[in-house]
């Protein structure tokens, strides 16, 4: 299987997770107009159990070190599996409140609140969970990329002054998608041996059978999550599932496309964490929130019309998140 050997491959392996995990809301947003978000999910849960088994299959097979996909499923032990099976289950719990957030207030709002919450309380869930990299460092990036989510709550908050659009609807389900998400990566790490990966202990998994064991508790927890998120839905009336069927090729496949782009972010996550570091993996990945802003305030125009002191609170969010990130990369140097 392919495996990350040196420190800078895996920053740049956490660059292209947090591209991909600040761009497949853009999915959504491509669709949303005519089709229901918790359609969209159902079509991004196929999405992400279909990549996983790609790159099992591919770069979790191919060469000759470390175990294989199928070698390593048939060892693995119960502990492992099961660990990695929760944390797809407690990640869809919280991806499904993001998205409905994401709908009722954008993306430069729901990415920013929750994504950079659960990147706050993650870093410091992995890293007491598996600490690597110096602390002081981790918790100064940390502190000054939640001075960056504060600015952007102001920088929301001034924008619609005066807007009947102003939802505390979404910002709350933003902040409990973000504390949902922040466990997630633990259980999906602790299933992993972190220190070895070309041979890890009996019974642990390789990142492409983690996270192939992770996508498979999305996709079947979704069946519960996703219906009860149709029957008592956060914005307009209830929808039945014969609605899905009616989409064309067109809406399905840019929902897979968009769980195809965010388990890419997943697999180079998971592959960096052994060189990285639980928390530093995933704390630059869930740096997520920088890109998704972006993609809100530059491409969906979500902050069109709002005062000049908007720009400046979120050029402020941008400086301090891109300052954090950097210290959250210097403590693994």
């Amino acid at each position: 299987m392919f495996i990350v050997q040196d420190y800078s491959l895996a920053i740049l392996f956490c660059v292209v997770t947090m591209l991909c995990w600040g761009s497949w809301g853009n999915t959504q947003k491509l669709v949303s107009r005519t089709w229901r978000y918790e359609f969209f999910y159902w079509d991004y849960v196929i999405g992400v159990l279909l990549f996983s088994i790609f790159s099992a299959f591919t770069l979790g097979s191919f060469g000759s070190e470390g175990q294989g996909f199928l070698f390593n499923l048939a060892q693995a032990d119960m502990g492992s599996l099961g660990s990695a099976f929760v944390g797809g289950i407690i990640f869809n719990a919280a991806n499904i409140l993001l998205s409905a957030a994401i709908a009722i207030c954008g993306m430069s709002v729901a990415f920013p609140v929750g994504i950079g919450l659960a990147l706050v309380l993650g870093v410091l869930v992995n890293y007491f969970g598996a600490a690597k990299g110096e602390p002081l460092y981790i918790f100064i990036g940390v502190a000054l990329i939640t001075v960056a989510i504060l600015l952007n709550g102001f920088a929301y908050k001034k924008a619609l002054v005066g807007s009947k659009k102003v939802s505390g609807k979404g910002i709350f389900i933003s902040i409990a998608a973000g504390v949902i998400m922040a466990f997630f990566y633990r259980f999906v790490a602790a299933s992993m041996d972190l220190g070895n990966f070309a041979e890890p202990s009996p019974g642990k998994l390789t990142p492409y059978t983690a996270v192939f064991i992770f996508s498979l508790g999305v996709f079947i927890s979704n069946f519960l999550f996703n219906t009860i998120a149709m029957k008592r839905p956060v914005e307009g009336g209830p929808v039945s599932i014969s609605g899905y069927f009616k989409g064309n090729a067109k809406t399905h496949l840019v929902g897979m496309l968009g769980g195809v782009i965010w388990c890419i972010g997943q697999s180079f996550s998971m592959i960096a964490s052994e060189k990285a570091g639980a928390a530093i993996s995933y704390g630059l990945g869930q740096g997520a929130t920088l890109v998704s802003a972006l993609w809100g305030i530059l491409i969906w125009h979500e902050f069109r019309g709002a005062p000049r002191s908007s720009d400046y609170l979120n050029a402020g969010m941008f400086v301090l998140f891109v300052i954090g990130l950097g210290f959250l990369i210097y403590a693994g140097a």
